[in-house]
């Protein structure tokens, strides 16, 4: 769960000042509190992300992902870390 707070963060502070008070944590992505997040909800706070890219991740065609589900979109679509 820290990596899916941690990765939110970052996707709130790629986003720039327009989303200064961008929701950090799945919770409070999760707008209708369902467990899921949906593409909707997610568009939100990750404004890149493709319809694609979600459908991929969403391993059990529920139409939300779960943090697992979360988790295993965020390496391949994240921009890079810079190294220090």
């Amino acid at each position: 769960m820290h990596k899916l707070a941690l990765s939110l963060a970052v996707l709130g502070l790629s986003a720039g000042a327009a989303f200064a008070q961008a929701p950090t944590s799945f919770a409070d992505v999760d707008t209708d509190a369902n467990g899921e997040l949906s593409f909707a909800e997610l568009q939100l706070v990750w404004t890149d992300l493709q319809q694609a890219e979600f459908d991929a991740a969403d391993a059990d065609a529920s139409g939300g992902l779960s943090a697992t589900e979360l988790n295993t979109l965020q390496p391949a679509t994240l921009p890079a870390t810079p190294a220090q």
